[in-house]
């Protein structure tokens, strides 16, 4: 028997369709992610973005900003 660990290679999926496409749940990404790496001010300024427009632009702007470290599908 093999024993592998887990690897992180792998971006966490958001899947718009379901309950992560909810723009609260991204802006909670948004907010946790920036608080966990120190940054929430930084977090706070994207969330201002991102709530500047409409659920298109909301979605754009996260990709924007967090789209190297997710994936979204739709």
């Amino acid at each position: 028997m093999t024993i592998r660990k887990k690897t992180y290679t792998e971006k966490p999926v958001i899947d718009l369709t379901g309950p992560q496409g909810n723009a609260f749940y991204l802006i909670g990404v948004v907010n946790k992610t920036f608080r966990r790496s120190g940054a929430p001010e930084l977090g706070d300024a994207i969330v201002k973005e991102m709530t500047d427009g409409d659920y298109e632009h909301l979605v754009k702007t996260f990709d924007l900003y967090l789209g190297e470290h997710f994936d979204i599908v739709r």
